[in-house]
């Protein structure tokens, strides 16, 4: 339940700061930032990264209640983009990389070739999440709040989609290069 709000708070959050622009002063506008680090602290236990991120949130909550502007919470999708990038590349150092843990739970005994897809599938998640953080990261800095939230809340997620469908696509035609033929058995005939 908890999951499912954060993911649905995080969809709005840049759609929600852009409709608040004049209406709501930043540092009220803080409290919706202020609530996703919230949603967040059940994973502090779990890991470094969960601290370091909930920190960097709470930092821009703080520099947005202090100094009443809007770019510290601009800033949020760019947060989210480093920690996706930080997950996803540091998997790549251990002896399973994101994507394969996310295949294993519907194929636990996943063939050796797909063990090297699933690693070129988390390198390109990487590439994603730099480029896309960095898109963020230029929108916030640079544009007008409208091309802001227009990327962060409705072109990063279209690309996200895009590169599910695609990678699914690959994933097939995948599948069906590398399907083990089946043996069939067949009695000896004397």
């Amino acid at each position: 339940m908890l999951t499912a709000f954060t993911v649905i708070l995080t969809l709005i959050y840049p759609l929600a700061i852009w409709f608040g622009k004049g209406q709501i002063e930043p540092r009220w506008l803080a409290a919706l930032l202020l609530t996703l680090v919230a949603t967040r602290l059940p994973t502090l236990k779990i890991s470094k990264l969960a601290r370091w991120s909930a920190l960097c949130g709470l930092l821009m909550v703080f520099a947005a209640v202090w100094t009443n502007a809007l770019l510290p919470l601009k800033l949020y999708p760019v947060l989210v983009n480093i920690a996706f990038l930080i997950t996803f590349a540091y998997s790549l150092s251990t002896p399973q990389s994101m994507i394969e843990r996310f295949a294993r739970m519907t194929e636990p005994d996943l063939p050796e070739a797909a063990i090297g897809y699933t690693r070129n599938v988390t390198k390109v998640w990487c590439g994603f999440f730099v480029l896309n953080g960095s898109i963020a990261l230029a929108t916030a800095i640079w544009a007008s709040q409208e091309v802001w939230a227009l990327y962060t809340g409705v072109i990063s997620y279209a690309l996200m989609g895009s590169l599910f469908l695609i990678e699914y696509l690959v994933r097939i035609r995948f599948k069906r290069r590398h399907a083990q033929p089946a043996h069939h058995s067949h009695p000896n005939v004397e």
